[in-house]
């Protein structure tokens, strides 16, 4: 991922280095075992421990010759240890050193990713019971529909958060395996409890059936979770973009002093962070495709998945990184205007009170059909005539025929519909 997009804490864990040091870790801690089951002498692990090394350089010059990185590597290494080397990746093969490690990574990645969740739910908690009354109008089909509050719209985003954090785990659990398992996976010239104390040492689980290469649903599982992690950072960038249009102005990004809009129109004050946190979410999503098409491999092993996996490891997880810190930002310093909720909410007349007008003719005796038509009559006078509709309803004989004047100027009441929200909060936040 290019740096625009990109948090150090994460893209260091693919740099070379890291790779490298965790590839070095499984040799030697596999070196560790065999000598302690007497598979090899204790003087080769230990060298291998105390002069174990690499050189970057040095790696990519040899494999420029040789083409294979992990031979690149071994033979680097051996370079730092001396003759003990030649006891080194006896009875590995490469897939054990490049699947390990890479599971070893993705676990270090959704760590962070954890994180950085832990930080995104507490921002949203934090704005939710902010703005826990704030009453403001809620939509569907874009059109407005019936009140809610805006502490709601954020408790809601924090309950999604709070599966995709649930998610994350169980993501991170799916791929923390290890396998040391040789060729086609059957342990033929390694043995098995060199693997469990490999994987221990990893803080890793033992794959129980590999197949000379660790089976890649559990991956398409991992890059799956992100990509719907990414797909709620959108959901949330979608709402704040609609919010921030000059027509409803409810909530907007934090504008900083010295920021501009417009190259061109010097007025401007756009949702740039939402949009591109947008953009982000699409190349996050776009990455669970190619992973679940690494499941199918030919027979015990081969590495169409590998080129993909070089790619979608540090992007996805280096691109959601970046997207979860910035929604974090986005929602720490929203800018929210109570005021012009109210002002969108009295635009259509008192539409927004037309269930409970309904419900109390209903209750009144009156059939739903004709209820529904009686109520809808006056509210096609507000949509255009530019009525108002408590107005509309008092003059209306077969309305009044039903319902008093108290009970009609009753149906209006907004608290009515936020009765329900601390105990709607309770229930997310499990205060």
């Amino acid at each position: 991922m290019i740096p625009r997009y990109s948090r150090s804490q994460m893209t260091d864990i693919w740099e070379p280095e890291n790779k490298f040091r965790i590839w070095l870790k499984i040799e030697v801690t596999a070196a560790e075992a065999m000598a302690e089951l007497g598979l090899i002498p204790n003087e080769a692990a230990e060298a291998a421990k105390a002069r174990g090394g690499f050189d970057i350089d040095r790696i990519d010059e040899i494999e420029r010759e040789v083409k294979h990185d992990v031979i690149a590597f071994l033979t680097s290494v051996a370079e730092h240890v001396g003759p003990e080397a030649r006891f080194l990746h006896a009875g590995l093969t490469s897939s054990d050193v490049l699947d390990t490690c890479f599971n070893v990574q993705l676990t270090e990645a959704a760590d962070i990713l954890i994180a950085d969740l832990d930080a995104l739910l507490a921002a949203l908690k934090k704005r939710a019971y902010e703005h826990k009354d704030t009453i403001t109008v809620g939509r569907s089909h874009g059109i407005h529909a019936e009140p809610t509050t805006f502490g709601l719209k954020l408790a809601q985003a924090y309950a999604e958060f709070t599966r995709n954090r649930e998610r994350m785990i169980r993501a991170r659990e799916e791929v923390a395996t290890c396998a040391i398992s040789g060729a086609v996976g059957t342990f033929a010239h390694v043995d098995p409890r060199v693997e469990a104390y490999v994987a221990d040492k990893l803080g890793l689980r033992p794959e129980p059936i590999s197949t000379q290469v660790i089976p890649r649903d559990r991956h398409a599982a991992f890059f799956a979770t992100l990509a719907v992690i990414a797909s709620s950072v959108e959901r949330v960038a979608t709402e704040i973009r609609h919010l921030q249009r000059t027509e409803v102005l409810e909530a907007e990004e934090f504008f900083s002093a010295g920021q501009k809009g417009s190259s061109a129109m010097p007025h401007k004050r756009n949702p740039v962070l939402s949009e591109n946190l947008t953009g982000l979410a699409r190349i996050v999503r776009g990455y669970a495709i190619p992973a679940m098409e690494n499941v199918a491999l030919w027979h015990e092993r081969d590495i169409s998945h590998s080129s993909v996996e070089r790619m979608i490891g540090p992007d996805a997880t280096v691109t959601l990184d970046f997207a979860l810190t910035r929604l974090t930002g986005v929602i720490e310093g929203l800018v929210v205007y109570p005021e012009h909720m109210q002002a969108n909410m009295d635009r259509l007349g008192g539409l927004i009170h037309s269930q409970r007008v309904l419900l109390a003719l209903t209750n009144a005796g009156v059939s739903r059909e004709d209820a529904y038509r009686l109520v809808q009559r006056n509210a096609m006078k507000v949509w255009q005539e530019n009525k108002d509709f408590l107005t509309e309803l008092l003059a209306d004989p077969d309305v009044t025929a039903a319902l008093s004047e108290d009970t009609i100027r009753d149906q209006f009441d907004l608290g009515y519909h936020t009765k329900h929200v601390e105990d709607i909060f309770a229930r997310v936040f499990e205060d």
